[in-house]
């Protein structure tokens, strides 16, 4: 395969920084603009600002490895087994392509200078432009330059779902009978007579002739069971795939569960009714999500201290126990032990930002909004876990807030791909809105 010159973005670095890594034996080059929006995002203890340093550091020690550093910028770095160099772009000067279509001097449009100065400087590759900006791919492909997506973590998002709460029809009548029948051992599945290979922990709903079942393979992907319907902290399943979410999420062999769905299905609601029903085994259950500013309001611009910050954000984490509350009503014990594990502070709330560099252990945490994150972000959480710490991640794919993810590359479908398989991981997939009629109705028409 001939080779590329690839030039890279800023946000392609800042969502991944090993990318200059991952390209194969192609160039790379990195315009001098893009090393400048970087180094302005060095400070600070957010993810972004984390692959900014670890950028900076990759790309430092790759030109000390050099034998002849001094002439790096026209020689190259070698930065991969396959041979891949990459390059620095100095040439600032604006194209007369981009001068004649845009009167600004952003730096977006001295990055698609460079881009284009070395599309016509070295015609033996093709150049391309990679960055997770829209606007920029479409100003960059109407100047007659190609551009792509960074790929490399991106996933298939239609394979995962399709997989996830499907209905699954059979022939034989006898085989839902022969599953309660086998309800403690659970019944092979080359008995059950499946038109497909499942994975550990997958559920669905098996239909045949004879009749309709809830079940669940288990996690060594051996045997098939039936799924009962059960309360958890006041909380009832309303549908068969909330059902099948309780199963796992009781489940305290699974140490990595995904919920997926979209507004109004219950992921949250479910995974903090499950966690508070099985706090007798752990010592904390801390609730996070990661702080998606609105409208160029940022947390700095809220009055107060840290909580009172936060809590704008975490907002919707208190109207989900709130609503456990409700239920249970003034008198329950459950909801005397509530109030305890708050007033303890064995409840905790907070922004997933001040999870890194922690180390979580005997805990129950639930990352609401994962669909927010990177897939450097999740790794970055998931690895906090310690000893008997569970990890439960809620999402909607759907509906992302961040201007550089899709369903194909935020960081819960990239581990709902990267996990499905493991013995202690589980996916359910919730589709009925049980919010209301209008927030169901919402959900899908709008």
């Amino acid at each position: 395969m001939a080779k590329k010159n690839y030039v890279l973005d800023t946000n392609v670095i800042l969502h991944d920084y090993n990318c200059i890594a991952n390209f194969q034996d192609n160039d790379v080059y990195i315009p001098i603009t893009v090393l400048e929006e970087v180094d302005r995002f060095k400070k600070g203890y957010d993810q972004i600002n984390f692959n900014a340093r670890a950028f900076a550091r990759i790309l430092d020690e790759s030109i000390e490895n050099t034998s002849d550093s001094v002439h790096v910028m026209s020689n190259g770095v070698e930065i991969n087994s396959d041979g891949g160099k990459v390059f620095i772009l100095t040439n600032a000067q604006r194209h007369p392509k981009v001068q004649e279509a845009f009167q600004s001097d952003l730096n977006d449009h001295r990055i698609l200078s460079a881009a284009l100065t070395l599309a016509e400087s070295d015609t033996t590759k093709p150049t391309i432009l990679v960055t997770k900006d829209v606007n920029l791919r479409i100003k960059a492909i109407a100047l007659g330059l190609k551009a792509e997506d960074y790929t490399t973590d991106k996933v298939n998002v239609e394979d995962i779902f399709a997989t996830a709460n499907q209905e699954v029809e059979i022939p034989d009548s006898g085989v839902i009978d022969s599953l309660y029948l086998s309800k403690n051992s659970g019944l092979p599945l080359e008995e059950a007579q499946l038109p497909f290979t499942p994975f550990p922990n997958q559920t669905f709903t098996l239909k045949s002739p004879g009749g309709t079942a809830l079940v669940r393979v288990d996690s060594e992907a051996e045997t098939l069971r039936t799924v009962d319907k059960k309360t958890l902290t006041g909380i009832s399943p309303r549908n068969a795939e909330q059902a099948l979410a309780f199963d796992v999420l009781s489940d305290p062999s699974l140490s990595l569960i995904a919920l997926t769905g979209t507004a109004g299905t219950g992921k949250t609601l479910l995974a903090l009714a499950a966690a508070l029903a099985q706090m007798d085994d752990y010592q904390q259950l801390l609730l996070a999500r990661p702080i998606v500013a609105l409208s160029n309001k940022d947390i700095g611009f809220l009055p107060g201290g840290y909580k009172e910050k936060i809590t704008p954000y975490m907002q919707p984490l208190f109207d989900n126990l709130n609503v456990i509350k409700n239920q249970l009503g003034n008198t329950s014990a459950q909801l005397q032990k509530i109030e305890e594990l708050q007033k303890e502070e064995r409840l905790v709330i907070e922004a997933l930002a001040f999870i890194r560099g922690r180390s979580l252990n005997n805990t129950i945490c639930i990352i609401d909004e994962a669909q927010n994150l990177t897939p450097q972000e999740i790794k970055t959480v998931i690895t906090r876990a310690g000893d008997n710490t569970r990890m439960i991640f809620t999402g909607d794919v759907q509906q992302i807030d961040s201007p550089y993810l899709e369903e194909h590359s935020n960081g819960l479908s990239y581990m709902i791909e990267r996990m499905r398989g493991e013995s202690f991981f589980a996916h359910v997939n919730l589709v009925h809105g049980e919010r209301s009629q209008l927030s169901d109705a919402a959900a899908r028409k709008l």
